[in-house]
């Protein structure tokens, strides 16, 4: 019996964008333009290989419970959802920012509770509580420079690129908690079932990573 499809979870944006040039690398191309389809998985130039195309938040699930047996993830999504059940094996060094505390532009130190606005609820708490300090950490989904605006929150936990967005509401970033980029995550069970398969995709695509840092 022939071997199910090999399935790369990729999420929508600029991953995607990023990702597609060296998967072409390992001889894997999408046979149709994912933009331009209502699909959600697709076949690619190789016959062992699909794609599914993803919210970056479900990339790390679907991953580790079995959907997908790699993946393209950032960092920050890895963070916030946690490691357990896959490897990491390869920083593709695309996608690059940084995830930082922010606050408004001269705010003063706040004493007692801190009251923190972010999407990234574990890393905050996580962050917070090993520098010892207490915080509230309040989830939202978006637009986190409003938050301490309005007086929600005294500082936000957000990814910042070039900072023009924050620099326009007021903002500035306080604290760096991490850099930043997508990486490439491996089911568990998959390394070990077909190693070599996702190990000559693996090397394949990092020679594209070398390749790239040299040009």
């Amino acid at each position: 019996m022939s071997q199910k499809p090999l399935i790369i979870a990729l999420s929508k944006g600029r991953i995607l964008k990023d990702t597609l040039p060296l998967l072409k690398e390992a001889g894997i191309e999408m046979l149709e333009d994912p933009s331009a389809s209502r699909k959600l998985i697709f076949d690619t130039t190789r016959e062992d290989v699909k794609i599914i195309v993803i919210r970056a938040t479900d990339v790390p699930p679907y991953v580790q419970h079995g959907g997908a047996d790699i993946g393209v993830a950032g960092k920050d999504v890895l963070m916030e959802h946690g490691a357990e059940g896959l490897f990491e094996p390869l920083d593709l060094e695309i996608a690059r920012c940084k995830l930082m505390v922010a606050a408004l532009k001269d705010a003063p130190p706040v004493s007692g509770r801190l009251r923190v606005a972010t999407k990234f609820v574990n890393v905050a708490k996580s962050y917070f509580a090993q520098q010892g300090r207490q915080a509230e950490v309040i989830k939202l989904y978006g637009a986190m420079e409003l938050a301490p605006l309005v007086g929600l929150a005294d500082r936000i936990v957000d990814i910042v690129d070039t900072g023009n967005t924050l620099r326009a509401n007021g903002l500035e970033p306080t604290e760096m908690i991490a850099t930043i980029s997508s990486r490439v995550v491996v089911n568990r069970a998959s390394m070990k079932t077909r190693h070599s398969q996702i190990q000559a995709i693996l090397d394949q695509v990092a020679k594209a990573v070398a390749a790239r840092r040299e040009q």
